[in-house]
């Protein structure tokens, strides 16, 4: 949220000077208002308005005490018309300094460059007390509009004259997504349904309509008959705007344990329980909650999810006919409630041979040989060689005896 915005020029003979601020009051004092200032503008005026090097480029400053952020992008137009031959102003932009001021950097640019050309087409900055057309707008007008609009809908579109309109909008600016790969499930966290219409990519249509939370990326890929490349790089986009969520492929081989976040079931924070029971339980009876947590706590390191149905079967609870098991372990895994365990191959020889930089094929391990570096997950091998976990260790026990060894982690 904008707390502040403000326009600064160099005068000749008082130097720098903040013409228009808005709240009014906020970096310099005002007669008739009674309010405190954000930080104390003298100590900051060399940095509003600096030396010619700093110029024409985006500036970011924060104030003595770490309370404020001012951005801005202080601007220098060289002409004789000017006294000095010089024209120096800045609109900057105050925020909190817990704000992320990303999306904020375009807003400072664009309204650079808008009131450069202003400026250079008419002296509508240099110009403005001299001015007596009544069609145009003025500029403490102008800027108070512009942290109102963008304070309350993220965008703003303001006529300042005949010729001049100013449209900005705010857009979050979200991290770069890890890489897509073929083994993993997307989950979509919205109705696609709803928002989808005849505009929308047609690839990106028909990957949407294959999504269901058990298929894995390269499963998907061959139903929507999408090449694979394209389907990671559409799936990608989806996790950018954080539309999916991605996931491991849920086998009954795979193993979970509890994560310290845990507690914060056992607790029931923000209701957790209720939601998990809302999500999970299959039609019939709910149990009480008590045997949620039992489920999740029993989980660990050494047992495999068909083990743990089978030792809950063995005391007498039948998981399977109360628990979609999937949704059981997928709400686990998106809350951080769980973690998943991986499996991984590696061989000595093999690691012996990327070491000393030679190629040595390992008797028995022409299928699964550049997979046993410890680096490829059991996952990986099951979605691009196209076979489950049992025919995985048989193979590597094709490879000579003790060569190879299976890690958790």
């Amino acid at each position: 949220m904008i707390q502040g915005i403000f326009f600064a020029r160099f005068l000749p003979q008082q130097g720098t000077k903040v013409v228009h601020q808005s709240p009014p009051g906020c970096i310099v004092s005002e007669p008739g208002v009674d309010k405190p200032r954000f930080f104390d503008f003298e100590t900051m005026g060399e940095y509003i308005i600096p030396r010619q090097g700093f110029c024409n480029r985006y500036v970011t400053i924060c104030d003595p005490e770490y309370k404020y952020r001012i951005l801005g992008h202080p601007v220098c137009i060289k002409d004789e018309k000017y006294v000095r031959n010089e024209f120096m102003f800045n609109f900057c932009i105050v925020l909190g300094v817990e704000v992320d001021m990303h999306p904020y950097e375009a807003v400072v640019r664009r309204l650079a460059s808008t009131f450069t050309e202003m400026e250079i087409q008419n002296q509508f900055l240099s110009q403005e007390d001299l001015s007596t057309s009544k069609d145009r707008r003025s500029i403490a007008a102008l800027i108070e509009i512009i942290k109102e609009d963008l304070n309350n809908y993220n965008e703003c579109m303001i006529p300042v004259d005949d010729a001049n309109t100013i449209n900005m909008k705010l857009f979050p600016i979200h991290r770069h997504p890890p890489p897509v790969k073929s083994w993993h499930v997307p989950i979509s966290k919205m109705k696609f349904t709803e928002i989808m219409d005849d505009t929308w990519d047609l690839t990106m249509k028909k990957l949407i309509a294959q999504i269901d939370g058990i298929n894995d990326v390269r499963r998907i890929s061959h139903d929507a008959d999408v090449a694979l490349d394209l389907a990671k790089i559409a799936l990608q986009h989806l996790l950018y705007h954080d539309s999916i969520l991605m996931l491991d492929i849920f086998l009954f081989g795979n193993i979970y344990a509890p994560a310290p976040e845990m507690n914060d079931f056992i607790i029931d924070k923000d209701g957790m329980q209720d939601e998990c029971s809302n999500y999970v339980y299959i039609n019939g009876p709910r149990l009480p909650k008590f045997y949620l947590c039992r489920l999740f706590t029993s989980l660990c390191t050494s047992r495999t999810v068909k083990e743990w149905l089978k030792m809950h079967l063995d005391q007498g609870f039948p998981v399977l006919n109360y628990v979609d098991v999937r949704r059981f372990i997928q709400f686990g895994v998106i809350k951080g409630l769980i973690y998943r365990v991986h499996k991984y191959a590696v061989s000595s020889q093999y690691l012996a041979s990327l070491v000393n930089g030679q190629s040595v094929k390992i008797e028995g391990g022409d299928l699964l040989q550049s997979y046993t570096d410890g680096c490829h997950c059991f996952d990986q091998i099951t979605a691009e060689k196209n076979i489950g976990d049992s025919k995985i260790m048989d193979q590597l026990r094709k490879i000579p005896k003790g060569d190879v060894e299976i890690i958790y982690r």
